[in-house]
């Protein structure tokens, strides 16, 4: 009998303890500030490289349809990328990160992807950070925006856009280098 009533106030010391040790575990997840103090404005100047040609391409199609090209817009092609991002337009520039992610064209009528891509920085000042760009790239216009969503490390929280523009492409390989202006909102 004693040792059925020791159970019980042990079983009721855990009862009573587990719901206190969860409360003030959420206490402090919802105490933490994660760095949100005063929003800031980061502005970035970069280069994407987007190499399809040669051995080690940096982009490369995964899937497409049989009518994709001989679609005006190459409908349904889907490639995904893994291109190097630098200070300059030059290839030798400094390398400061890289451009991953999906992209997929999605017009019937004229070349426009949907690019789903996360510039994750490898260098610099914001290594370890990453933005996460989704949106209509309409690549043969010859400015085009595209909102920021989100970010990690020193970019939580981020929302903004970039603005891009083709800095050079090759017309016979399709490699091209494009200009992106980042404007990045932050904490």
């Amino acid at each position: 009998m004693a040792l059925v009533q020791s159970m019980m106030i042990i079983l009721s010391v855990i009862v009573v303890a587990v719901p206190f040790a969860e409360s003030q575990v959420d206490d402090q997840w919802q105490q933490a500030s994660y760095g949100i103090e005063t929003q800031k404005i980061t502005r970035l100047h970069l280069f994407l490289h987007d190499m399809v040609s040669g051995k080690n391409p940096s982009a490369v199609k995964v899937a497409d349809h049989s009518n994709t090209y001989n679609s005006p817009g190459y409908f349904g092609f889907v490639a995904i990328a893994d291109d190097i991002l630098t200070e300059g337009p030059e290839p030798t520039s400094k390398a400061i990160g890289r451009a991953q992610g999906l992209i997929a064209f999605a017009s019937r009528e004229e070349f426009a992807e949907v690019m789903s891509m996360s510039f994750v920085f490898t260098d610099g000042e914001f290594k370890g950070s990453s933005v996460s760009i989704l949106g209509r790239n309409p690549i043969l216009q010859p400015v085009r925006e595209m909102p920021i969503i989100g970010g990690t490390g020193s970019f939580r929280f981020a929302r903004g856009f970039v603005v891009s523009k083709t800095h050079w492409v090759n017309v016979t390989t399709h490699d091209l280098i494009e200009e992106y202006h980042l404007t990045i909102m932050h904490y």
